[in-house]
């Protein structure tokens, strides 16, 4: 009995159940939690600050808000998102191209900049002026893990470097920028949920056999739910 073709066929059938059973059981999850959300303008600059709790660990999170061509899968107003390499510093950089309206005013906007990371557990990215359309941009996320899930911090300062219609264009903007963060959570945490599905399969089909604690455990977290483009908004939609 040839007992190695054996057990690779037996991993890649539980490999194909587990992933049934954590797709069907995806349907049972509750979605991300969005535990605050607070949007001002002060002196021409927007601030969000929002508390999220993701029902997925730290790692595979800070692996999707690390990845800047996911940032398109986000929303339908990223229309180009890429990690760039480092600048002179070393720091690794970002590119992300936006396209949007306020009311009838349309424009596409650009941020260059450079990211600022303690993996795992915070990301900061910062545009440079010079580079893109905004004379300041600061985005930061704070990973805590939390409950066998993450609470996300996420803190986004702004100015922009474009004529935004006086009156009613910083209403909209603030917003936008509430409606956002409130559509994109899920979509973070699937795409999330779907990074760490990978990695447990990927280590399972392997032969590096994990405990029953941590199937369950991924059982009970995962979403595995197909990545469609359209299916949330980001943080930041300029679409009204």
């Amino acid at each position: 009995m040839d007992v190695d073709g054996l057990l690779c066929s037996l991993r890649k059938c539980l490999s194909i159940l587990l992933g049934t059973a954590l797709f069907l059981h995806s349907f049972a999850l509750r979605g991300a939690e969005l535990l605050d959300v607070q949007v001002e303008l002060k002196d021409d600059r927007y601030h969000l600050y929002s508390e999220v709790f993701f029902d997925v660990s730290p790692l595979p999170l800070y692996k999707v808000l690390t990845d800047f061509e996911k940032f398109e899968k986000f929303t339908s107003a990223i229309v180009e998102s890429r990690n760039t390499g480092p600048d002179e510093y070393g720091r690794p950089g970002f590119y992300s191209r936006m396209e949007g309206c306020v009311l009838l005013f349309c424009k596409s906007f650009v941020r260059n900049g450079y990211l600022l990371l303690t993996p795992i557990a915070e990301i900061v990215a910062i545009a440079n002026p010079g580079e893109s359309d905004f004379k300041f941009s600061h985005e930061r996320w704070q990973l805590i893990s939390d409950r066998e899930g993450t609470l996300l911090i996420y803190d986004f300062e702004m100015e922009p470097d474009f004529w935004v219609p006086p009156i009613i264009g910083p209403f909209v903007i603030q917003r936008a920028l509430r409606s956002g963060a409130v559509r994109a959570v899920n979509r973070i945490e699937k795409l999330a949920q779907a990074v760490e599905l990978e990695n447990y399969v990927a280590k399972f089909s392997s032969g590096g056999f994990a405990p029953v604690n941590d199937v369950a455990g991924i059982i009970n977290r995962t979403g595995a739910a197909a990545e469609g483009r359209h299916a949330g908004e980001s943080l930041l939609d300029w679409h009204f």
